[in-house]
């Protein structure tokens, strides 16, 4: 089947279509929209769901799709003209402006079903554990007082259980149940950092750093990296020129270079920090990420920091579902109930069906044998994906992969221009992450980074390489 129309298309065309039919008549059957456009019927069932969200069709079950009657006038828009004023002026203080979300925005982009998806940071749901999130859902709904208000600090048993998974000198109570690892992120940031002081990033840094760093009124500061990690000569200097309170770090299979911190670097880090009085706040994201045919990650920074240096922030999130936001975040000392105080401020407290779900999930036989299933399919992933590239685009490939996480950081040739490659990408009908969004400035080169966890399969990945290819190469 020709799928030569995308979805935006075949709305436009149905759109115009629409003035041929009466209200209240029928429209074509789906089949016959789908042979008529030479589209797949997802696509066809897309576009008439956005045509009845515009209020343009109704779709009755079993009856079919019909024009739908005319709407009541709209209201005419009142002048907003006045907030520019509202969100920017204020006497002394510099201009406000929004934090620039457009990492973030671009990594939850879903692009359309034609569209080869090597963007997301997410698990396809082949990946997912579904059948035992059911289950744990179902088990959660049933336990007594599932309904009730969960303690401030999260449910104890599920404290405890993230307590033994991060291990070492981890205890129940170190722990705060968040929503999510990004909410923890920004949890932490706010606690530790005072506004308009400096936070010392990995450069390049996960993009969501940077805008929960710009909201905050941060001003992120970049520390370089090489294949061993942050390079910690660099990073003694940065603490001693900004004064910083706080280094923000992946040292498992880190987004998005796949980097993991060297043994010797560790320690270097921990040395560093305290010696500055300041935060490591340890991102593990990825820990349960590890593939099958590599040797077991380093423990956590947390798991040996009787000092309380390091905030480390652990979640489900990336192993499981896109839906199940529940993440731990572990602090020693008066910096646990710093955490704690901002979290209750902003939120109260992550909603006790979706803990119950999460202590349900992860205490189940299913779990440790997701685990496993999720190893090998990443481990394969990443065979099918680095196998592609090395046949089409052998150049790009990088020398050290990584043996964990679910994408590739591509250095690509000098001069080339990464928005335009991206969109050439996009028209060929792959979607693949630009580089600069990693970077707190101009970018140093030009790189891509490209993900193998979301694809539907081996096959897609193999033909999202030929996609890539073809916009390389100038055929896109």
């Amino acid at each position: 089947m020709n799928n030569s129309s995308g979805p935006v298309d075949l709305v436009a065309i149905l759109r115009q279509e629409l003035n041929r039919y009466s209200h209240g008549e029928k429209l074509p059957s789906s089949r016959s929209l789908v042979d008529r456009h030479r589209v797949s019927p997802v696509t066809v069932s897309r576009a008439i769901a956005t045509l009845a969200a515009e209020g343009l069709v109704v779709s009755r079950p079993g009856a079919g799709v019909y024009r739908a009657a005319p709407s009541r006038p709209v209201a005419p828009t009142g002048d907003t003209s006045w907030q520019e004023v509202a969100l920017s002026a204020e006497p002394g203080l510099p201009p406000r402006r929004s934090p620039d979300a457009t990492g973030v925005l671009s990594a939850l982009a879903v692009a359309p079903p034609e569209v080869v998806d090597l963007n997301s940071g997410y698990l396809h749901a082949s990946l997912q554990p579904e059948r035992a999130l059911a289950a744990a859902l179902s088990r959660a709904g049933r336990r007594p007082g599932a309904w009730e208000r969960p303690p401030l600090e999260g449910l104890p048993e599920l404290r405890a259980w993230f307590a033994r998974d991060i291990g070492g000198t981890v205890s129940t109570s170190d722990v705060l149940i968040t929503a999510g690892g990004q909410n923890a992120l920004t949890t932490a940031l706010r606690s530790l950092v005072a506004p308009g002081s400096s936070v010392l990033v990995e450069s390049p840094t996960y993009p969501g750093v940077l805008a929960v760093a710009q909201a905050a009124g941060l001003r992120p500061v970049p520390v370089p990296m090489d294949g061993d990690g942050v390079r910690t000569d660099l990073l003694a200097d940065a603490f001693a020129a900004t004064r910083a309170r706080a280094f923000v770090c992946q040292p498992v299979f880190q987004n998005p270079t796949g980097t993991v911190l060297s043994v010797a670097r560790r320690a270097e880090v921990l040395r560093i920090a305290h010696q500055a009085g300041a935060f490591v706040i340890e991102d593990d994201f990825s820990r349960r990420l590890v593939h099958a045919d590599a040797p077991a990650p380093p423990a956590p920074l947390a798991a040996d920091d009787p000092n309380g240096v390091v905030v480390h922030i652990r979640s489900l999130t990336k192993t499981t579902s896109p839906s199940l936001r529940v993440a731990a975040l572990t602090a020693h000392g008066p910096a646990f109930e710093r955490l704690r105080a901002v979290q209750t401020v902003d939120s109260f407290f992550v909603p006790r069906p979706l803990q119950e779900t999460a202590l349900q999930l992860v205490g189940a036989p299913a779990w440790p044998q997701h685990l496993r299933t999720l190893s090998a399919g990443l481990r394969d992933r990443r065979r099918v994906l680095a196998g592609a590239l090395e046949r089409l685009l052998p150049e790009l490939l990088p020398d050290r992969l990584p043996y964990g996480g679910y994408h590739f950081w591509l250095r690509l040739p000098d001069g080339q221009d990464v928005a335009a490659l991206t969109s050439a990408a996009l028209r060929a009908g792959v979607a693949v992450t630009p580089g600069p969004a990693y970077f707190t400035a101009e970018p140093p080169a030009p790189y891509l980074r490209v993900g193998y966890a979301y694809a539907e399969g081996p096959e897609r990945l193999i033909e999202g390489v030929e996609r890539l290819h073809r916009a390389f190469t100038g055929q896109g």
